[in-house]
């Protein structure tokens, strides 16, 4: 009976378990499928190449022949739905998961043909590869084994380059790119990549006719000690005896499109040329100004193609343009001229966007909805107007009532904003173009929150921020004014006896949550700045070993509090404050954050993840606590997910301190919050199905660490503070497993957390997951009889979009 109960509770956990292990077995299974002639390849060696040759060289054998993957996940989906009457479909084939590798004698050759010539391209010119394949049970093993000889080393470099302007181009630059030099091993990528880099060399400086075959090589290997000589030459013009010629550019033309559905047969230039461009607007819905800015192939100059790359880029950055196509023209007047025509096409200019989501747990439910509308070209400009109102409520759910029929929380916000693609500031500053568009950004939003017979919140917000980039991998954000007006008021009464035991019940929630109540209730204002600086951002949607870096600092209230100073204000006696603005207490404070990853890439879509992200937030001067929305929490689908949201921390915080289970319940998601906050994630992923329902499945493993504090004064719950010499005891760990549903532009993620460790609880009692392997049911009965409404729930689900971090 035990072990029964025991099977029982373990089977959410363990059923991606379960399912990987069907998947597994039917994979296993593939050779009963297959003809009694036929074989699978369950396993491909390559002998007798060192470690990097050899990775290199597998690359080369056909594809058709490569085992199907990780543990035969992906095997064992194409079985599940390719296969019909115990054979393989040769119809109707669902593109989910990969066929089997069935063995084919002619592909096998020509993967030894191929390897065998890769061999030869890295300077193995003796190189010979043999195959084998030896089969059991229908199951078979391919080997390649090779025989490189000794490689080809480079004795002489040789150069003929006719064009001495060409050859002095060259020659002066080369040293910044090339990989051929005397003494190296012969290695025709490097010769490629020397070719690649002379192409682009040249139409970089104005060789506008300049193409790759020009540039080819003649290596001589025979000698004698395994020498080979190379000579790279670089053609004059096949069709003339004339050099190569380097063009300027000359009138440039950038045409829109009258619509979106492009441009019609006959196009009607415009009369007016205004420093040898000629804007031409079709659809009369773009002003010149912003759309030349970042056209940077400029009349005068020589051509680069470097320089119409950066268009191209600039101009889809734009968001403005769903098509761009940049062509050229000689003009029969001058022979050293190309004329660039710019063609851009529109797209659409309104958009309306409606997004909801349900969050939900065994206590709580709820759902937000919000509905967007965006107009990317209001002012002719690129300017981007957006306008969002969004709405939402959580309930409880307690037993023997309907759904939503205890609603706790309520909230409504309202926010515009206008984005303009460049820096308007009140002087001048160069063009930031070249590594990416500079946008300022206007902003404005009004919220609204009902906490359920505790407190109203109301927010105003007003800002401007600067966005720009530094370079491809460093961006930053300014915003040099951030006003919010809080104008909250506590709606909670301990001090009317006429209800004795609503007055008990009253007094008790403020006395046990003082300190966030009268954050949420509190009426002021904030006048600060922010600054934010990432590194490596672009590279978060790419498989590869990089360090992201994100860095955020907000201070509130200094250049109030410097003017209150220097005016010679004097603070009140009685609060403490130097002043007021709008009739309210100015907040002064600092928030910073950090967020670093370290992202280590694996062959075959393998990456491993480690991250640290922490905060804190210091009031201090003016203020003698944080903002209530200014304060962190923990757990959640990106924390530690083991937790739902604002039901981890502060510290070795358990609400058992609440007595009564109505207040218990008033309190959820108010008391659960810190001034600061420190979180790990270790995650682990890797392909499970390459093809699946049109996407990719992918998988995680992972293991999360973490907790807020309190800092500042005033906080009733010692427990809850920060505790250096305790933070072994204060420390939530969780584990877990996730899905992933890769498409095109979208992740759709499925999380499965764990809780291990728990720090509610005293230091001997904190590894809850003994109690989740053995007596679960008494464990949680226990805790709901303290804790009531609240269950403790060993597992939790997040859903969401977007990978975690």
């Amino acid at each position: 009976m035990k072990a029964y109960y025991l099977n029982y509770k373990q089977k959410n956990f363990h059923f991606a378990i379960i399912l990987l292990i069907l998947l597994f077995t039917v994979g296993c299974s593939s050779t009963k499928y297959i003809e009694s002639y036929q074989s699978i390849v369950k396993k491909v060696e390559i002998d007798s190449i060192s470690k990097p040759y050899e990775e290199a060289a597998y690359n080369y054998v056909q594809k058709d022949i490569r085992p199907a993957g990780w543990l035969g996940l992906n095997e064992g989906i194409y079985n599940i739905f390719n296969t019909k009457d115990g054979k393989y479909k040769t119809h109707n084939i669902k593109p989910l998961g990969t066929p089997p590798a069935i063995l084919d004698s002619a592909l096998v050759e020509i993967s030894r043909t191929q390897i065998e010539k890769y061999l030869r391209s890295k300077g193995f010119f003796n190189a010979k590869v043999q195959s084998e394949i030896s089969v059991k049970n229908k199951l078979a093993t391919v080997k390649f084994k090779a025989n490189t000889g000794a490689p080809f080393m480079v004795n002489k470099i040789n150069y003929e380059i006719p064009d001495e302007q060409v050859k002095n181009l060259y020659m002066g630059n080369k040293s910044r790119f090339t990989h051929l030099s005397e003494g190296m091993q012969y290695d025709e990528d490097s010769l490629v990549y020397e070719r690649e880099n002379i192409y682009k060399l040249m139409r970089q400086n104005g060789y506008f006719d300049f193409v790759r075959p020009y540039v080819r090589y003649e290596p001589d290997s025979n000698q004698n000690n395994n020498k080979v000589s190379v000579k790279l030459i670089i053609d004059n013009p096949i069709d003339s005896s004339a050099k190569h010629k380097i063009y300027t550019i000359g009138e440039t033309n950038i045409i829109i499109a009258p619509s979106y559905e492009g441009f019609t047969d006959s196009i009607e230039l415009n009369k007016r040329v205004f420093r040898d461009i000629r804007f031409t607007d079709l659809s009369h819905k773009y002003r010149r100004n912003p759309i030349i800015r970042y056209n940077f192939i400029k009349p005068g100059e020589i051509y680069d193609i470097d320089k119409e790359t950066l268009t191209y880029d600039r101009m889809y950055d734009l968001n403005v343009f769903k098509n761009v196509k940049i062509d050229y023209y000689k003009p029969k007047d001058s022979t050293n001229k190309v004329n660039p025509v710019v063609m851009l096409t529109p797209q659409k200019r309104m958009s309306n966007r409606i997004e909801g989501e349900i969050p939900f747990n065994d206590f709580t439910v709820g759902f937000n909805i919000s509905n967007t509308y965006t107009n990317n070209n209001i002012f002719k400009g690129a300017e981007r107007f957006q306008f969002q109102i969004k709405g939402g409520l959580q309930a409880r759910n307690t037993k023997g009532t309907s759904l939503f029929s205890d609603i706790y929380q309520r909230d409504f916000s309202v926010s515009a904003s206008l984005t303009v693609p460049r820096l308007m500031v009140p002087f001048n500053i160069p063009l930031m173009g070249k590594n990416g568009i500079p946008y300022t950004t206007f902003s404005s939003s009004y919220l609204y929150a009902l906490q359920k017979d505790i407190t109203v919140r109301r927010i105003f917000i007003n800002s401007i921020s600067y966005d720009w980039v530094e370079t491809k991998s460093k961006l930053h954000s300014f915003t040099p004014l951030n006003f919010e007006y809080r104008f909250g008021s506590v709606l909670i009464d301990t001090t009317d006896k006429t209800n004795y035991q609503q007055y008990l019940d009253n007094k008790e929630l403020f006395e046990k949550n003082s300190y966030n109540i009268t954050l949420l209730g509190r009426k002021d204002v904030t006048l600060g700045m922010k600054y934010a600086y990432s590194l490596n951002a672009e590279k978060l949607s790419q498989q590869r070993t990089f360090i992201y870096f994100k860095g955020n600092m907000e201070i509130g209230g200094n250049l109030l509090y410097l003017s209150n100073r220097v005016f010679g204000k004097k603070p009140d006696p009685t609060t403490g404050n130097y002043g007021k603005v709008l009739g309210l207490p100015y907040n002064q404070y600092l928030r910073p954050e950090v967020d670093i990853r370290w992202y280590k890439n694996f062959d075959n879509e393998k990456q491993f993840v480690a991250r640290i992200n922490a905060g804190v937030g210091y009031a201090y001067g003016n203020s003698l606590a944080m903002p209530f929305d200014k304060l962190f929490y923990a757990g959640g689908s990106s924390g530690v997910r083991a937790w739902q949201a604002r039901t981890l921390g502060p510290g070795n915080y358990n609400r058992e301190v609440i007595s009564s289970p109505e207040v218990r319940a008033s309190s959820f998601g108010i008391d659960q919050l810190g001034q600061m906050r420190i979180e790990a994630n270790l995650e682990y992923r890797f392909i499970l199905a390459s093809k699946f329902f049109g996407g990719k499945l992918r998988g995680a493993t992972f293991l999360d660490g973490g907790n807020i504090w309190n800092i500042a004064p005033g906080n009733p719950q010692p427990q809850t503070y920060f505790n250096f010499k305790k933070l072994h005891e204060q420390i939530a760990l969780g584990t877990g497993l996730g899905f992933r549903y890769d498409v095109q532009y979208f992740v759709f993620r499925f999380d499965v957390g764990l809780k291990l460790k728990d720090p509610q609880f005293a230091p001997g009692e904190q590894w809850v997951i003994s109690k989740y392997l053995s007596g679960a049911k008494a464990f949680k009965a226990a805790y709901e009889l303290t804790h009531s409404p609240d269950r403790y729930r060993f597992l939790q689900y997040n859903f969401g979009i977007g990978m975690p971090f």
